[in-house]
């Protein structure tokens, strides 16, 4: 895990490299009031994501609790939010005590995935709320006892669509690991390219500047007759 917590926000991105094979991961994290927690996934193009959380501190901002209730400030709300590489918001949420969100993935790469007040303190104090939260990728994803429900399906046809999900899900990884090895590729042999030229440049100045030495000198000694 990496925690950053420079400026106005605390970032905490975990789970680096996972994939659509992985399965849930499951964490406990403190979010403070006027900040946010960000945890990147990820994932190939085409990947459900579901997010389930349970709010420990939901007491602080019920609002049926009349303490929570300040006629000077609006209510605190806990916002989750997902946001692909290039920057495009897929997912906002308004989280409750517990429950869950889900996105799929429009383009493989990283995933932000945020957790935010709207709020950056009440009566005058920042508060701190404690958060459960797991993550579901891909097959694990899908709740297929709620599928065979809706959709009558046999306990073998459950079987085939896990089988037919996982395969679909494989494909999609290799493809986005055939994609990065691509851009690695590029990326390396622009940089051997350039260290090339860089050499080369660097033997022709080193060459110029000893030919032109060479010649200084000579005309140095012609003229003081040494030569």
């Amino acid at each position: 895990f990496f925690l950053s917590s420079e400026g106005a926000d605390e970032m905490w991105v975990a789970a680096v490299f996972l994939t659509c094979l992985t399965g849930a991961q499951s964490m406990y994290f403190n979010l403070n009031e006027g900040r946010r927690r960000c945890f990147l996934e990820e994932v190939a193009t085409d990947t459900l994501v579901v997010g389930k959380y349970n709010s420990l501190d939901w007491y602080q901002i019920d609002p049926s609790n009349a303490a929570n209730i300040d006629v000077n400030s609006s209510p605190t709300i806990i916002q989750a939010f997902a946001v692909d590489p290039s920057g495009r918001e897929l997912m906002r949420h308004e989280c409750g005590e517990t429950g869950k969100f889900a996105f799929t993935s429009q383009m493989g790469g990283e995933h932000l995935i945020c957790f935010i007040t709207t709020t950056s303190y009440f009566q005058g104090v920042a508060r701190k709320f404690r958060f459960d939260v797991s993550f579901e990728v891909g097959e694990a994803a899908h709740d297929y006892t709620e599928i065979a429900k809706t959709e009558h399906l046999s306990a073998i046809e459950v079987e085939i669509r896990k089988l037919n999900d996982k395969i679909r899900n494989i494909r999609g990884e290799q493809d986005y690991q055939k994609v990065r090895e691509a851009y690695f590729r590029d990326t390396a042999e622009s940089n051997n390219s350039r260290v090339m030229w860089w050499t080369i440049l660097q033997v022709v100045v080193i060459f110029a500047a000893g030919g032109w030495q060479y010649f200084k000198l000579r005309r140095f000694f012609k003229s003081k007759k040494l030569a």
